[in-house]
């Protein structure tokens, strides 16, 4: 339980592997966690949410981040827990190695982006909401969070929460986050639908308040 989601049981952010994240994540793998398919969709959103020529922050991002290759950025600012998929990623201006789940405060500037990605990876979260706030305290005004999930996970390393939901339920769950996180506007959207070929992709987008 944390103290932006009292309404959920203690062991809703519990993992069966209970081992430090750092350990689980200390060799790289230069994979994809998606298809093809599904990393279309997500690069299709950023190219119409993410600001041509802003600063992006892409956290729990690894060798790859999905950008469209056409666009440029002022900035992309990469976290992860491995330094050498980070490194490998030719997106990345900079990025800094750091345990969200240990400590979940972001090491910058108050309204210094104007967009942060999650991809494939808030179901590791165990404090969402504070990474979240975090979030909205380093994001501009008037800018979004973007937030993309499949079915696919490691399962031993996800919240016990997000094991035990389907899609919709992943997407209400996330929704829920930023709304304990200060999100001002909210928005779902299936990027590739279950049920078809390939991996299911869904986002939810947070923006913060206009100025």
């Amino acid at each position: 339980m944390t103290q932006d989601l009292p309404d959920l049981p203690p062991e809703a952010f519990a993992k069966h592997d209970r081992d430090p994240d750092a350990r689980f994540y200390a060799e790289p793998r230069f994979v994809t966690h998606i298809d093809a398919a599904a990393i279309a969709a997500v690069t299709d959103l950023y190219r119409t949410v993410v600001p041509a020529g802003g600063d992006v922050l892409d956290l729990m991002s690894s060798w790859v981040s999905h950008l469209p290759d056409e666009v440029a950025y002022a900035s992309v600012i990469g976290h992860g827990l491995n330094a050498a998929e980070l490194a490998a990623n030719p997106r990345l201006s900079r990025y800094f190695v750091q345990d969200l789940n240990a400590d979940p405060r972001l090491p910058l500037d108050a309204a210094s982006v104007d967009a942060a990605l999650i991809c494939v990876a808030v179901q590791y979260l165990q404090q969402p909401v504070a990474v979240l706030t975090e979030i909205a305290r380093v994001l501009r005004p008037g800018c979004p969070a973007v937030i993309g999930f499949s079915n696919r996970c490691f399962p031993t390393k996800a919240v016990a929460i997000w094991n035990a939901l389907d899609g919709a339920g992943h997407a209400q769950l996330v929704n829920l986050y930023l709304q304990r996180a200060g999100f001002d506007r909210i928005e779902v959207r299936v990027l590739k639908a279950a049920g078809g070929f390939g991996d299911p992709m869904t986002a939810v987008i947070g923006w913060t308040a206009a100025a």
